[in-house]
């Protein structure tokens, strides 16, 4: 999902843009504006001036070395009045901006958009479906399904931002054999007194002992694929049975949701795709997709080599979970008409993903070009991962109460007087936990620490928070009216304005970049770059008692900050309180 066209670049880069593509036409070089724009980079070494222009795509239609190209564009180069410097370095061209300038152009944008700033209409008409979260029925919502839920959320945020359709979809685990393993234990050890006090754990709880009963009594698998097979031909005790677990799941699971702030738009789970199996199946064997294995199994040949094929169906007439996503993922093109369908799932499941878009592609379905998976990596917490069968799975619910716990014991220590610091507390105790698990690149493995994610120093949700309530109260400290333009932006030529305005400036490239690249951590290490340099300035430059004429154009700054980092919290789904 890429664009050749960058929208929504800051106004004061259009006509730096605009003067780099008539340098190069004076070359000899046909390049349009819009690519241009596209190829920019922003350096992060000071000395390699404000953007930078890689002059390498253009060497072989030149036939010269991109290091001549970028000395002869910087020769020839007429530069408009926001640019004060141009320098080839290597094979870049490299250009400096006037910090009033960017002022002019950037700060009356956000103080007008406010938290619009960033926005796009880059996505208007597409549609993008959207699988996360998805934890199992009768199971505790465990850390393990945090990085998928808050992943997709962040990512869901961010693309409509951009003007995108999307349509969050919760794939509930609500099928499949361990339903016919619980069957069996809560009429074994089942207690309706403790299911009424304590369900998911009590379910929870049954599900770990027969695992460890069924190793000592292999007879409880047997008669657990028994139920299943009565729950998947409509026995109504198992069925009521079945029902009564979702429904208490799914409380539970909304009391969670709540707390983190997420909501879906469908929640058909696997259950819901059980009528659509067989006609599928039936058409997968008409057009030679699927064929009948040794083992009397029903399978897809879609991998190479040594690549196992995908099991549709078992020999003893079962399906999987594979067989409901082929049937899901039909459903939902049909239904939404996706332009792209995403899947945030953990990287285990890799080998699922390309099997099931193969065999998508085997069924003559030319849109399974536009499936994806957006992989992570796994959640630890100490140094273990999670397993539900082991009986160690840290209760999601459980981490987000200590945290919020832990949080209001440092705020009662900064600010013993606070007003409502019970709300406060829970905005920065989840904050912190979800922040953890966007901050790191998603393919990378998250080792979740207290002290780590509910550092207020560190790079972390906390520290956001805390100086978009630094920002609050020097706004209200000030008494000032904040205007949204007609002020002296010369106030704003120093270094440390400088850098701030640049990181302001490229908000909307960041936002862009996290949804090109489905990584909502670009969008977090963005927000940290800022307030790292906000926070600089502020303890450098004397805003409210400094010089009387820059008074409100810091002020001006300082609120600017303020919307960017209270817009991006929000997209990455933390509060942003206003006093901590």
């Amino acid at each position: 999902m890429t664009s050749a066209t960058q929208e929504s670049i800051a106004s004061y880069l259009d006509d730096a843009c605009r003067a780099t593509a008539d340098g190069l036409a004076r070359l000899g070089a046909v390049i349009s504006v819009d690519a241009i724009a596209a190829s920019i980079e922003y350096p992060n070494r000071k000395d390699f001036g404000d953007v930078a222009v890689p002059c390498f795509p253009l060497a072989q239609s030149m036939r010269l070395a991109p290091a001549v190209i970028a000395q002869r564009l910087s020769e020839s180069f007429v530069p408009p009045g926001s640019i004060t410097r141009v320098k080839a370095i290597g094979g870049y061209f490299n250009l400096w901006f006037d910090p009033q300038a960017i002022a002019d152009v950037v700060l009356p944008r956000i103080l007008t958009e406010k938290s619009g700033f960033g926005s796009s209409t880059l996505g208007r008409g597409k549609t993008i479906c959207m699988d996360y979260s998805h934890p199992n029925i009768a199971k505790p919502f465990g850390v393990g399904h945090l990085r998928s839920t808050v992943i997709g959320h962040a990512l869901k945020n961010i693309l409509e931002k951009l003007g995108y359709t999307t349509v969050g979809i919760n794939h509930l685990g609500d099928w499949g054999t361990q339903f016919g393993k619980l069957i069996v234990a809560f009429r074994d050890w089942g207690s309706e007194e403790t299911i009424a006090r304590e369900p998911i754990r009590h379910l929870y709880d049954l599900y770990v002992r027969f695992h460890q009963e069924a190793e000592s009594n292999p007879s409880l698998d047997e008669r657990a694929r028994a139920e299943f097979r009565k729950l998947e031909d409509g026995d109504p005790d198992n069925r009521a049975l079945w029902k009564r677990f979702r429904d208490l799941s799914l409380q539970e699971f909304q009391r969670v949701y709540s707390r983190l702030g997420v909501t879906f738009d469908s929640d058909a789970g696997e259950a819901f795709y059980n009528d659509q199996l067989s006609p599928l199946i039936d058409r997968m064997v008409a057009v030679g997709a699927a064929r009948v294995g040794d083992d009397g199994a029903l399978v897809v040949d879609v991998g190479q080599g040594d690549e196992p094929p995908l099991l549709l169906r078992k020999a003893d007439g079962a399906t999987l979970y594979a067989t409901r996503d082929l049937a899901a993922a039909e459903y939902r093109h049909t239904t939404y008409g996706f332009d792209w369908c995403l899947y945030i799932v953990g990287s285990a499941q890799a080998l699922h993903f390309k099997q099931l878009f193969a065999a998508l592609k085997k069924m003559g379905h030319d849109w399974a070009d536009s499936m994806v998976h957006v992989d992570f990596g796994w959640v630890k917490f100490g140094d273990e991962m999670m397993s539900t069968r082991r009986g160690n799975i840290v209760f999601l619910d459980e981490v987000l109460s200590e945290a919020v716990e832990r949080a209001r014991t440092i705020i009662a220590e900064k600010n013993p007087d606070l007003d409502d610091a019970g709300s406060i507390a829970e905005a920065v105790g989840i904050g912190a936990v979800v922040f953890w698990q966007l901050s790191a690149r998603r393919q990378r493995d998250v080792n979740f620490t207290w002290q780590d994610a509910l550092s207020f120093d560190g790079r972390t949700g906390p520290y956001l928070q805390y100086t978009h309530a630094r920002i609050c109260s020097l706004i209200e400290r000030s008494g000032q009216a904040i205007p949204q333009g007609g002020f002296d932006s010369a106030a704003l030529s120093g270094d440390d304005e400088r850098r701030v305005l640049l990181q302001l400036a490229d908000w909307p490239r960041r936002i862009r970049m996290a949804a090109e690249q489905y990584e909502p951590h670009i969008l977090a290490g963005a927000l940290l770059d800022l307030a790292q340099t906000y926070n600089s300035f502020y303890q450098r430059v004397r805003i409210l008692d400094g010089e009387e004429s820059a008074r409100i154009p810091r002020l001006c700054l300082s609120q600017s900050v303020r919307w960017i980092l209270a817009e991006g919290l929000r997209l990455l789904g933390l509060r942003a309180p206003e006093r901590m």
